[in-house]
């Protein structure tokens, strides 16, 4: 027998269903992903610490769940929305169904709701908080109990997910060309594997280390982590690369765009629904082309805001956001979607190449 289970959302929508993974209750911000495929490596990642994800594709779960397509050490998510959890599961690397994949975590989910209706509601009325119970279907204490759930601007989710101590990513080769110190704002495993496949030995540290004990490690680069929330708040990381702009060759990916952003004077702001998918159409404004990238963020740099010394390299033509900066003169640029694309297009994985040539320019000046 299926067990009941509730959406709340804090307009006062809510949602009947069966429960999915974990018995319990879990409150968050809840937000849509277009993606077809990919549920664990959305689920794994940490930018949806803090977040209830509803996938829009009508059955996840078919292929299963596997060791490997793990962008982090556990799920980040805070709760899971389907509209159908596959009963079955067949893949030839799979080792477990999504339902146990989420019980075994203690991840509340809901299906057999009209994730159609849940979408429509939050496009028209923006990302809001929501709770998941399958043990409380009271919604009288459930509203109290969502009253309790933080909003997302203003939060510093970061130091929820970023690593204790510095460590290196061990991949296939031992020798490298280039040393890369990653800040980790909330790093998915695959933006570390791009990198090492691009010959870089690559070094993660945690999201407060100071710029001179990056430095002290002579990187060839710095990259400036995906994560998490709001990027205001997490003015320790904003302040470091204050601190290491000029001296060291900087890339950042989404989180690390508006840090890099903020750092150069811009700002920021929240977006109504924020993008998530891998379908979103880039255009590359130095280029002309046009770019199909995987997205997953809820905050974005204000175009208005952008000092004289940014030029916009990449422009959502969903919406005309900004998706990419580039400093004029200095060797630092960001891109506000995923050119490590896990899942979703390799449209964008030239981006790391760019990152190749910008550190051998820096290493040949100086």
């Amino acid at each position: 027998m299926k067990k009941p289970a509730i959406l709340l959302l804090e307009n006062g929508h809510h949602f009947k269903g069966f429960s999915l993974g974990a018995i319990g209750t879990s409150g968050g911000e809840v937000c849509f992903n277009t993606s077809m495929t990919g549920y664990q490596e959305i689920l794994t990642d940490p930018s949806y610490c803090g977040q209830i994800i509803t996938m829009t594709a009508p059955q996840i779960g078919n292929y299963g769940v596997n060791p490997e397509d793990i962008e982090s050490d556990k799920i980040q998510a805070s709760g899971f929305i389907v509209r159908e959890a596959s009963p079955i599961h067949s893949n030839y690397r799979a080792n477990q169904s999504l339902d146990d994949y989420l019980n075994q975590a203690g991840i509340v989910g809901i299906q057999g709701i009209d994730t159609r209706s849940l979408t429509r509601i939050l496009r028209d009325e923006g990302a809001m908080n929501g709770i998941i119970s399958s043990d409380d279907l009271e919604l009288s204490s459930l509203m109290q109990k969502l009253e309790l759930v933080p909003e997302m601007t203003g939060q510093d989710l970061v130091k929820e997910v970023t690593c204790q101590e510095t460590w290196t990513w061990v991949g296939h080769n031992s020798e490298h060309s280039y040393r890369v110190v990653a800040l980790d704002l909330g790093i998915k495993h695959n933006i570390i594997r791009q990198l090492a496949e691009n010959d870089c030995e690559v070094i993660i540290v945690p999201a407060t280390t100071s710029a001179e004990e990056i430095l002290t490690m002579e990187p060839d680069g710095v990259f400036l982590s995906n994560g998490p929330g709001d990027p205001e708040p997490v003015d320790y990381a904003i302040e470091t690369v204050k601190s290491l702009l000029d001296k060291k060759p900087i890339f950042g990916i989404c989180l690390g765009h508006q840090i890099l952003s903020l750092a150069l004077g811009a700002s920021t702001y929240k977006l109504k629904f924020g993008h998530r998918g891998g379908n979103h159409p880039v255009r590359n404004q130095l280029s002309g082309k046009v770019e199909i990238t995987s997205q997953n963020h809820g905050f974005a740099v204000e175009p208005a805001s952008l000092p004289n010394h940014l030029k916009v390299t990449h422009i959502n033509l969903n919406d005309e956001t900004l998706e990419g900066v580039r400093c004029k003169n200095r060797p630092a640029f960001s891109v506000q979607y995923h050119p490590e694309a896990s899942p979703g297009p390799h449209d964008s994985r030239y981006l790391f190449k760019e990152f190749i040539d910008m550190m051998d320019t820096h290493a040949k000046k100086n």
